[in-house]
């Protein structure tokens, strides 16, 4: 065995395999999304929705756990985590956004709906999508959020459809993001404020309708996400250039 190798007992293969599942089930979960979107159950598409964030969430450190790069090199779960990411971040989102006429209907809405659709493509192939400091380049596709809000703020149809492709330009826009679960700058904090905004979500989910109130003030960790990454991306291009 090589130095660094991890022996393939059938207890590290089945440890392995069992982590790559639970990054499959996401794509399971972003079903049962779309199929209560269809249904108009647009509050429990988006429940689903919050399941599978939580797997996304949690894959990572099972996966650094269970060692799984070195117990199955043959096997890419990076390509099956983007695979399932772009389907409950992007697809689902978008998909809900159209059906529950937060955005236009007809061939006004679908080509809304293909430009975020187009631009998380775009971003998810970049080869810096995840840089290996551990932030994302661009605007990281967070649209499973970002229709959550459009949904719970009840906010008018020309604001999200400009929301929206604003967001998507900012896909382009080589920025550096945090990426919570695996960058160590602010990390405790963000997990903190996460935590108390994971909480608000919670809430705002299990209610028949969304509480106005709740949902405004719960924008603070999404407003403290991107002005830290803005503070930190620009921080880091000042010290560089010094």
């Amino acid at each position: 065995m090589r130095p660094g190798r991890v022996e393939a007992t059938a207890a590290a293969t089945l440890a392995a395999w069992s982590v790559h599942l639970y990054t499959a089930l996401g794509a399971a979960i972003g079903f049962f999304a779309l199929e209560a979107t269809a249904y108009g159950n647009y509050r429990l598409a988006f429940i689903w929705m919050a399941v599978a964030t939580f797997i996304d969430c949690t894959d990572g450190t099972l996966a650094r756990r269970a060692r799984v790069k070195e117990v199955l090199p043959h096997f890419d779960g990076a390509k099956l985590d983007d695979i399932v990411d772009y389907l409950n971040y992007v697809v689902v989102p978008v998909v809900l956004a159209f059906h529950a006429g937060f955005i236009p209907a007809g061939w006004t809405g679908l080509v809304v709906g293909a430009v975020p659709l187009l631009a998380s493509g775009y971003g998810f192939c970049q080869l810096e999508a995840k840089t290996a400091d551990h932030f994302f380049t661009g605007f990281p596709s967070y649209w499973n959020i970002v229709v959550f809000y459009l949904y719970a703020l009840r906010s008018p149809m020309w604001f999200n459809v400009a929301v929206l492709l604003l967001l998507s330009l900012l896909v382009f826009v080589p920025i550096r993001y945090l990426y919570p679960s695996r960058n160590r700058q602010a990390q405790a904090l963000t997990y903190g404020l996460g935590l108390i905004w994971g909480a608000c979500v919670v809430t705002l989910l299990v209610q028949p309708a969304p509480s106005l109130v709740l949902a405004i003030a719960s924008l603070f960790f999404p407003a403290y996400y991107m002005g830290m990454s803005l503070h930190v991306h620009f921080h880091t291009r000042v010290r560089r250039a010094a």
